[in-house]
């Protein structure tokens, strides 16, 4: 289902009530967030405004991974997700954003990407 949180603002600064002078526009559409699981790769490209591509990655199993040691990139299996701090519902379910941290066969690792709106998982190898 859509969300609709683009649209005009209900109150104004005041606290008063603004009446609305129009009906909602399609263009003001929003999508449910992207959750990013482990599993079989799964991504999709979307239209989105101004003609461009949009893409979207709903499960993955590899991450590029950057040892900052060597300055090397590699393309690893991830094991795991072991913690995600954006959120603790996230943590539980494995569910992998920006900031959380994954086990790889490199050892472990924090991910810089943005899964749900690049479509790609890139992370940076913990010190260890």
């Amino acid at each position: 289902m859509p969300q609709y949180h683009h649209g005009l603002r209900k109150r104004k600064a005041t606290g008063a009530r603004r009446r609305a002078q129009r009906k909602k526009r399609k263009f003001e559409r929003g999508n449910d967030p992207t959750l990013t699981a482990l599993g079989p790769t799964r991504r999709v490209v979307s239209r989105v405004k101004g003609g461009t591509r949009g893409s979207r990655l709903f499960s993955t199993q590899f991450a590029n991974v950057s040892d900052p040691k060597t300055n090397t990139v590699s393309r690893t299996k991830i094991r795991k997700v072991e913690s995600n701090p954006s959120n603790r519902d996230y943590d539980r379910r494995g569910i992998i954003t920006k900031g959380a941290v994954i086990l790889t066969e490199m050892g472990k690792a924090v991910v810089t990407s943005r899964p749900g709106h690049d479509a790609i998982v890139n992370a940076k190898l913990l010190a260890s």
